[in-house]
């Protein structure tokens, strides 16, 4: 017997779904601290949520291997994604052009993954990291290019380690991946371009 939860809960309207997801992935990229929220609704096997599973939907394809955390690799996901998207499921974090974090799994540490090369630097990995949220979590101060001064956000679930990983991520450039944080139906990017530190009480 086929297993329906791999082949429901994609988008009802893939193209306007996949369009509205990108615009929002593309504008929080741009202006890194803001907070959007995925409109389309996805439904992918748990337990990835459900912004996770859009901007998956969206952005990979059968050009882009992913990689998947242990707990998502053991799920139903694997399949969901090969069958809606097409994208291929790689083992080798260096390998991968999409890696999917779940809420409260470790997050592995970011040099793993490619950072591109300095003549192409955009083939570089996209981690998307889920958290429990973006409100009371220990506040970090963000600067860099699309921010106006400086902007703060607190997202709670993210390691104790993380502003070291971000500060040796940036000083690669413009090699270094890209971060996609989301939360619920809420998204949050933080590219390479962005200085990461923690706000002084």
């Amino acid at each position: 017997m086929a297993d329906t939860q791999i082949f429901s809960g994609a988008f009802a309207e893939p193209v306007l779904a996949a369009q509205s997801v990108f615009r929002t992935v593309m504008d929080c990229m741009a202006r890194p601290g803001t907070i959007g929220t995925i409109a389309a609704t996805a439904r992918p096997p748990q337990p990835l949520g459900v912004a996770a599973g859009a901007v998956a939907l969206t952005l990979c394809d059968h050009d882009t291997p992913v990689w998947l955390t242990p707990q998502l690799a053991r799920s139903k996901l694997p399949g969901w994604l090969s069958f809606h998207t097409g994208a291929p499921i790689t083992g080798e974090k260096h390998e991968a052009r999409f890696a999917f974090v779940e809420k409260e799994a470790v997050l592995p540490g970011f040099a793993l993954f490619s950072p591109g090369t300095q003549e192409y630097p955009d083939r570089s990995a996209t981690l998307v990291v889920e958290v429990d949220s973006f409100e009371d979590g220990r506040p970090l101060k963000l600067s860099g290019p699309g921010i106006r001064d400086e902007a703060v956000i607190a997202p709670q679930g993210l390691p104790d380690t993380f502003v070291a990983l971000a500060e040796a991520n940036r000083a690669m450039f413009p090699r270094g991946v890209d971060l996609i944080l989301v939360a619920g139906d809420r998204v949050l990017c933080l590219p390479r371009t962005t200085v990461i530190k923690n706000r002084e009480a």
